[in-house]
């Protein structure tokens, strides 16, 4: 009897890291995609699938589930409960990035920006190339007057995302910092 528990386990797991791997390799070939995007279209529609992808939850329906309620709840601003759900979540799974990511989106809705850069943080050590976490990283930059911080993030976010469309506010952060020395 066991033994038997012991090789379902290993079975489900097996399972679960081959699911995960297949993630990761749709992520990867869609980034390239995304980098060899010739027009905004198909640019947007490759960025629509990374989306889909980072949430949801690579081997837990029940994760990503809860992820969505959450997001529903920020969305209709339940913030005290999305910062629960989101929360519980992040427990239950700390290496998923999109976790850390809503709940950094999250706390930056609610003014909590040095908690949002935590999650941001958490975000981009798990998943380098999440040019949301970094657009949302350079708007907070902007808030404290880090103009430098700020483009360096966008400058990153179009590096993995050409088209993304928070670089256009590059120039006119570097026009803005001439301005400022002025």
């Amino acid at each position: 009897m066991y033994l038997n528990k012991r090789f379902i386990l290993t079975v489900i797991f097996f399972v679960s890291l081959c699911k995960a791997s297949l993630a990761n390799e749709n992520l990867n070939i869609l980034f390239e995609k995304l980098n060899a995007a010739k027009d905004l279209k198909t640019a947007e529609q490759v960025e629509k699938s990374i989306w889909n992808t980072w949430i949801t939850h690579p081997h837990n329906e029940y994760l990503t589930n809860k992820l969505e309620n959450a997001t529903y709840s920020m969305n209709n601003r339940q913030y005290q409960l999305a910062l629960k759900l989101f929360t519980d979540v992040i427990k239950e799974d700390p290496v998923w990035a999109e976790a850390w990511n809503k709940r950094a989106t999250l706390l930056f809705i609610m003014g909590n920006y040095k908690e949002s850069l935590k999650d941001i943080e958490k975000v981009l050590n798990l998943e380098p190339r999440h040019f949301g976490a970094l657009s949302g990283r350079a708007q907070i930059y902007l808030s404290f007057r880090e103009y430098e911080k700020a483009i360096n993030d966008l400058e990153r976010a179009k590096s993995i995302y050409p088209m993304i469309k928070s670089a256009e506010s590059i120039q006119m952060i570097k026009n803005l910092i001439k301005e400022l020395q002025i």
